[in-house]
């Protein structure tokens, strides 16, 4: 896959089938859209593009805090899992936020030289979201592309989409969102160095961070697979701040990997999310928070057989 981001200055010259979206989430609605551009790459031999932008466009609007499922290096993770065969990432400009969009569309059709564009039926774009699925097949004669509108995919009579899955991921129904997703709720980032006070009691653990707008699982321990250099193993994943052993306000993400001895320091891992195990409390003391860490252990050993391949990108 090739990655596009940081420039406006970009074009693609072999004919291309788009999509267009925020593309928070990738859930199984999105699914919908990368089917229509497979299709149309199997039959007219047009290269796939994944359209986006750098952020949220509802963030730099100004509008309220916007958490969200998916960050960039998130996003280009999940496209090249799905065979996308360009991403774009592109920078949310004053220009952008402010295009009018018959400009919009005249300036991607010209740039990826779009032979088809393939949208959602709530797609909005231009400025003060004025253009919709409906703009774009006003004027597809005019730039010389077909659009193609595919309905909302639904889940017991509601619209699959980043404000639902949100929802369920808030209030720690994790299998649901999985569900709703397609595949684990995932995090990537880099490993970073933690007071190692798991070594202390044999559980040793990798830590990771993340941006105040990405939305982590409900506080407490979960059922993971982690990717480490190309190979994915079990793991037990604490969310929040470790109440037991931190007088701290940071919220983090700590996982014991199973069955692995590596160093990861300065690694990118893929922590996903499987299933909840407990909500995280404080415990009285180092040999209690061992104890039950081991119980965690145990459960997930079990469960990570059963459910490891249950859901993948």
């Amino acid at each position: 896959m090739i990655y596009i981001k940081d420039t406006l200055d970009f074009s693609i010259e072999s004919p291309t089938a788009v999509t267009l979206g925020k593309f928070d989430g990738l859930h199984r609605g999105h699914d919908l859209l990368m089917q229509n551009l497979q299709q149309i790459r199997n039959n007219f031999g047009c290269s796939t593009v994944a359209f986006t932008f750098d952020i949220p466009p509802k963030s730099k609007l100004g509008e309220d805090k916007y958490q969200i499922l998916t960050t960039n290096i998130e996003k280009e993770y999940i496209f090249e899992k799905r065979g996308i065969d360009y991403l774009i990432e592109c920078p949310f400009t004053s220009e952008i936020m402010h295009m009018d969009p018959e400009d919009f569309i005249a300036w991607i059709a010209k740039s990826l030289n779009m032979k088809y564009v393939v949208v959602g039926d709530d797609f909005c774009f231009g400025y003060k979201r004025q253009g919709n699925y409906k703009t774009l097949l006003q004027h597809q004669e005019k730039y010389g592309y077909t659009a193609v509108v595919v309905p909302k995919m639904q889940d017991e009579g509601r619209d699959i989409s980043s404000t639902y899955i949100r929802e369920e991921i808030k209030n720690g129904r994790i299998s649901k969102a999985n569900e709703l997703l397609g595949y684990p709720y995932l995090v990537k980032s880099q490993v970073i160095h933690g007071k190692k006070l798991g070594r202390t009691i044999g559980i040793p653990t990798i830590n990771m961070t993340f941006p105040e707008e990405k939305l982590l699982p409900a506080f407490g321990v979960y059922v993971t697979s982690v990717e480490v250099n190309g190979k994915t193993y079990g793991g037990v994943t604490n969310v929040g701040k470790k109440p037991t052993v931190s007088k701290e306000d940071i919220v983090g993400v700590e996982t014991f990997i199973l069955d692995f001895a590596g160093d990861v320091y300065g690694e990118e891992v893929v922590v996903s999310f499987l299933d909840f195990i407990r909500g995280e409390k404080k415990f009285a003391s180092l040999d209690e928070l061992q104890t039950q860490m081991q119980k965690d252990i145990s459960y997930a050993r079990k469960c990570y057989e059963n459910v490891k391949n249950m859901l993948t990108l």
